[in-house]
């Protein structure tokens, strides 16, 4: 009889809503394959993350993942004139920004997967409109053919050394993975007047502007343009080093952390295949797919491929930004890049 309960108390405990193994519902399943087809909004890299996961949900549910790929800010756009035009194209959308305006417009559904409910919280829209299903995690780098290891920056203080004077880069892009997201988390980490005073200092290093996204950064860097790297993904030179790259990640903390939203456009043409491709990318088997392309997981139950790569508050600490913190702030971030670096 005891090992009877146990048995049954198992069972009733995988099926609860926060339980990682929850099943999808079958109802939900035949909806969403009546539809036929899923389009997803996406910032992911198509062959590093895209197009994998699409082929993996057509595989497991027979259902076409139709997906368009552009930056955050243009995702954002698009959907707000799609909007504005009373016809929604995008049933899914990820982004790092955007998505309080669309909250703003009404263009987001709320919708929270029921297999999330043991999820850390700040991977969960308090208010039901996103759930992560990734982190970025940016981080300083250097090219290791240029720079001894001796002579690797090991505090943000290390970057004003002399020696490195005009021999920095990062990106003007306006996102975390540029510039404002360097400045956003100084500012944090050190509160205004301190953290000022370190970027007023830092400007003096005649920092390398690349008008690219991040990975342009890495890129040049490893062809030797430039020792150091200011804020890149550090996923990027993980791989490339994999390949021979000469690539490092710097230990240097805190690191920057930004969190990849997914949402359910309002409106959309297969809202029941959306609810479903979002339940599909949260759940262990989704999130592999991150791990085993280099992305960090936002499920606590899926580890990196590198599991040093997750901030753990200790052995790696991080300042974490989600999608409204990154949209709120990123005006003021870039007003400071412009008066300090440009």
């Amino acid at each position: 009889m005891r090992r009877a309960l146990i048995a049954v108390a198992a069972v009733l405990g995988m099926m609860a809503p926060g339980a990682p193994g929850l099943a999808a519902d079958p109802g939900l399943v035949a909806a969403a394959k009546k539809e036929g087809e899923v389009v997803w909004y996406t910032a992911f890299i198509v062959n590093q993350l895209a197009r994998p996961v699409a082929d993996a949900f057509e595989k497991k549910y027979g259902i076409k993942v139709k997906y368009v790929r552009a930056n955050a800010s243009d995702i954002a756009l698009r959907i707000t004139a799609e909007g504005r035009a009373g016809r929604a194209h995008s049933d899914v959308f990820d982004s790092t920004t955007g998505v309080a305006v669309l909250k703003k417009t009404g263009m987001v559904e709320k919708f929270l997967p029921p297999n999330i409910g043991h999820w850390p919280k700040e991977m969960v829209d308090p208010e039901g409109y996103w759930v992560a299903v990734n982190q970025f995690i940016l981080a300083p780098a250097v090219n290791t053919s240029m720079a001894s290891k001796e002579q690797w920056p090991k505090t943000w203080e290390d970057f004003l050394d002399p020696r490195w004077q005009g021999k920095i880069a990062w990106s003007t892009s306006l996102s975390s993975g540029g510039a404002p997201g360097f400045i956003a988390t100084v500012l944090r980490e050190y509160g205004e007047q301190k953290g000022m005073d370190l970027l007023q200092r830092l400007s003096k290093q005649k920092i390398i502007n690349i008008n690219a996204a991040a990975r342009r950064v890495t890129d040049q860097m490893i062809a030797g343009e430039y020792p150091l790297a200011l804020q890149i993904f550090t996923n990027q030179p993980a791989t490339s080093a994999r390949q021979g790259a000469p690539v490092a990640t710097l230990d240097v903390q805190p690191v920057t952390a930004s969190l990849s939203g997914l949402s359910l456009t309002k409106g959309g043409p297969h809202p029941n295949a959306g609810k479903l491709f979002i339940e599909y990318l949260v759940s262990p088997e989704g999130q592999k797919i991150f791990a085993a392309n280099d992305y960090i997981p936002a499920s606590p139950d899926v580890e990196p491929a590198d599991p040093s790569m997750r901030p753990d508050g200790k052995r790696l600490r991080a300042q974490y930004f989600n999608p409204e913190e990154l949209e709120l702030g990123l005006a003021r971030w870039a007003d400071i890049f412009n008066t300090l670096f440009k």
